[in-house]
């Protein structure tokens, strides 16, 4: 699943969403990471991001996944940005591992910058963050999912993201209302490695935007050399620049 919680206003709410709708793994944006709880229903806190109220978080299924080493990513900054959150983080990933087949699997939380900023800016995000999964676990199957702030002309992000060896899939209805009649898809999600069955447009809660639940499957299973690794293991952070 994923949910912009609209500056941590719908975290109230995400007990209530994740025993509804069992997940293996949540993915966050807008959140306020020193207020985030380190655990929502069965789901544990793998990362968040602390630098601002527009956080992101990542939580995993504990009996399911352990989480390894998680990093954070201080994209390309619009206008908006440099005057009004200077320093903030748009990618959060975490590198997980399936506990009973050892297999991999890279996620990712994504928040491009607002309406206020270009297309062309926010692909360029885009591109840079999958350039940063790619860097980090270029083997492993990967989805980021988050808020994409695209609402129309896609054309040129979808053959951007094809040329990077990902897909890019929307879910079966739109996540953000201008007005009852006005509404697009703006939270959606790029992934490779995995075969996405469905993703769903999830009813609106606390949020102006609406949640999505994805449902997919790794596309062929790698070999592997290594038994499971335990539960207990202990993620860790770090934060990287890209300089313009």
């Amino acid at each position: 699943m994923s949910y912009n919680l609209r500056r941590h206003a719908a975290t109230a709410e995400l007990d209530r969403l994740v025993e509804r709708y069992p997940v293996d793994a949540l993915t966050l944006q807008e959140g306020d990471g020193v207020r985030m709880p380190t655990e929502i229903g069965g789901l544990k806190l793998a990362s968040a991001t602390y630098k601002s109220e527009l956080g992101l978080a990542i939580y995993y299924n504990p009996e399911r996944f352990a989480a390894h080493d998680s990093h954070a990513f201080e994209l390309r900054r619009a206008v908006h940005d440099r005057m009004l959150l200077p320093g903030i983080e748009r990618l959060l990933t975490t590198h997980l591992v399936d506990v009973e087949t050892g297999q991999d699997v890279q996620l990712a939380s994504f928040h491009a910058s607002p309406l206020s900023a270009t297309n062309l800016l926010r692909r360029r995000q885009i591109r840079a963050a999958l350039t940063h999964l790619d860097t980090l676990s270029p083997d492993s199957p990967t989805l980021m999912a988050g808020d994409f702030n695209y609402p129309v002309l896609r054309n040129k992000l979808i053959r951007q993201v094809e040329k990077a060896g990902y897909s890019l899939s929307l879910s079966d209805g739109p996540t953000y209302f201008y007005t009852k009649s006005i509404a697009y898809h703006f939270d959606f999600l790029t992934s490779k490695g995995l075969d996405v069955q469905l993703v769903e447009t999830l009813p609106q809660g606390l949020s102006d935007h609406r949640p999505i639940m994805v449902t997919a499957e790794i596309l062929k299973r790698a070999k592997l050399d290594t038994p499971a690794v335990s539960t207990d293991t202990a993620p860790t952070d770090s934060v990287f620049n890209e300089v313009d």
